[in-house]
């Protein structure tokens, strides 16, 4: 039997970067919210995981601050429906919508203000440490030897050795099967399944919300069902990034969703038994509570320790509720899908990979306020925070993606890379109030107008590779990637240069003359790298055709377009 004692609220098992010297430091649960404002950020072995431990953190402090205020009392609205302080229920003879949000609104103001978190966090914690506890009797994270064997086929019990997943393919970083090696990984060998304990806490954490779909193992249910992808795979993510942890927490600490009523927070561990976690998830039903569906779990995990301490992980699918119109979700933009009529995460694919988040501005801000676009909910939130004053109208607002993209295999959804982007603009600009010259109106316009030259720039590329006799789209894909690379530290700067104040028309100018510029850069770039052949042409269908007809034409569109 294993005796070892880990727990995450008192251990450390969160990798850090301090505030005051840029330092790695590794910390447990308490230990983080105590000081979040004296660390910078995560600091995981991937972006990825950060986001999945970020998800986590939330998790906890959505409970606790839908439950208490900043001064540590629950709130009116709410009732005692058990002997714990945390067995609070809506007191329906006295909750109202608008007395929640507001309430919920004055409480994210005050810790806000205040620059920390309260000792309500800590109780919690304090509270709740033994479903924290890694191995304990009801083991973080996971389910117990009996609680395994109970929901999947007998043939399929531990004892049977069926259903592992090696730490090899747990850890995202390598994410390797035993058919499928993984040659281009930070370890080789058997050192791929060499893990530490803080670091093994992470990489489960990371692997319930980016689950693939190789495991056959599954419990038993009465209806036949598909192992799922974890959820936060199935998403294309949003959130926002604060100059400290403490910042990038309470930016993403969404405490009124404008969708829907309060729900009482009801995150993983707070189920009564693994038993009764497993019965809500068989139902399938989108859950009505953030802390819930950060803490959603993909997969039943077990985990054996051999005399080395050495685990050996078991695997089990478990049913997963639907992603469609699923708005509870804050951290996504959306597409609608015209056959099903519904909205569904954005996902990216492999071919998505170098189109940045300028790009798909829409996506994320509702341009033209039409009903038939859904913002993210985040976006949706910090909009209220704006409108509400509990953001300075200067405040630089950073919109954050990290996406782990699958390879596309239905069969497997392995993750092929990892992408991350961002977007910098101050809240003014982003939730811009005037009317007639609306911001992100304008801004779309310049996206419009951006991209218009970018398809004149494909053009060009491929009347080069007419000339030099390759294939079009590959030529011309690859030199349209670098032209938008040349284009987006650019364009992030003139978002982020952006105020409330400006003459828009001076700033739209002012783009277009440097988009240009860039664009000519371009051009004069693939003219100096010009071969004899390029020069002489071929014969096109409107005439002769070589680089400097090509560049013609390109100058002609540049000008057309950009209406300088």
């Amino acid at each position: 039997m294993d005796n070892r004692q880990f727990n995450l609220t008192t251990d450390p098992w969160i990798k850090v970067i301090t505030v005051n010297d840029n330092q790695e430091q590794m910390v447990s649960l308490i230990d983080l919210f105590t000081h979040a404002q004296d660390y910078r950020q995560l600091a995981g072995d991937m972006r990825s995981q950060n986001l999945a431990i970020l998800r986590l953190l939330l998790a906890i402090l959505t409970t606790v601050y839908s439950r208490f205020d900043a001064t540590g009392e629950a709130y009116s609205w709410l009732k005692t429906s058990g002997a714990s302080p945390q067995d609070l229920e809506v007191d329906d003879d006295e909750f109202t919508k608008d007395d929640s949000t507001e309430d919920l609104l004055e409480t994210w103001q005050q810790l806000n203000q205040a620059g920390h978190f309260t000792q309500s966090v800590i109780r919690y914690l304090e509270f709740f440490a033994d479903r924290f506890d890694f191995f304990g009797a009801r083991p973080f994270y996971q389910v117990t030897t009996a609680d395994y064997d109970a929901l999947v086929p007998k043939n399929k019990a531990i004892a049977a050795g069926k259903g592992k997943v090696a730490v090899k393919q747990l850890n995202r970083r390598i994410s390797e099967s035993n058919h499928t090696p993984a040659i281009f990984a930070p370890k080789t060998g058997a050192a791929k399944n060499d893990i530490s304990l803080d670091e093994l806490i992470r990489w489960i954490i990371t692997y319930q919300n980016f689950t693939g779909v190789t495991d056959k193992t599954k419990i038993v249910t009465e209806e036949s069902f598909s192992n799922a992808a974890g959820w936060l795979y199935r998403l294309n993510p949003v959130f926002a990034q604060g100059e400290t942890l403490f910042t990038t927490l309470m930016l993403n600490l969404v405490l009124s969703d404008s969708r829907n009523d309060y729900a009482c927070p009801k995150p993983v561990w707070e189920y009564a038994t693994v038993s009764d976690y497993i019965a809500e998830r068989k139902r399938e039903i989108l859950p009505d509570n953030l802390p819930e569906i950060y803490t959603a779990w993909s997969r039943i995990l077990h985990i054996e320790w051999d005399e080395n301490q050495r685990p050996t992980i078991f695997s089990a699918g478990i049913p997963m509720f639907s992603s469609d119109s699923a708005f509870i979700e804050p951290m996504t933009t959306w597409r609608f899908d015209k056959k099903t009529n519904a909205y569904r995460p954005a996902v990216k694919g492999l071919r998505s990979l170098g189109i940045a988040m300028w790009r798909n501005f829409g996506a994320y801000i509702n341009v033209h306020r039409a009903d038939d676009r859904q913002e993210p909910e985040l976006v949706v939130w910090l909009r209220t925070l704006k409108e509400q004053n509990l953001l300075a109208h200067n405040h630089p607002l950073v919109l954050n993606s990290v996406a782990l993209i699958s390879d596309g295999n239905a069969t497997s959804q392995a993750p092929a890379v990892e992408v991350g982007d961002d977007m910098q603009m101050q809240a003014d600009v982003l939730f811009d109030s005037e009317r007639r010259d609306y911001w992100p109106a304008r801004i779309e316009e310049a996206i419009d107008f951006t991209q218009t030259v970018g398809d004149d720039y494909y053009h060009f590329a491929k009347d080069i590779a007419q000339i030099r006799n390759v294939d079009g789209r590959l030529f011309a894909g690859q030199m349209s990637a670098k032209f938008y690379e040349r284009l987006n530290t650019p364009f992030k700067m003139w978002l982020e240069g952006l105020t409330s104040q400006d003459d828009r028309d001076e700033k739209i100018m002012a783009w277009k003359t440097q988009l240009k510029m860039l664009t000519v850069a371009a051009i004069d770039e693939e003219l100096q790298a010009s071969s004899p052949r390029d020069m002489r042409g071929v014969s096109g269908k409107t005439g002769p055709l070589n680089i400097f007809t090509a560049k013609s034409h390109l100058m002609y569109n540049l000008r057309l377009h950009l209406d300088l």
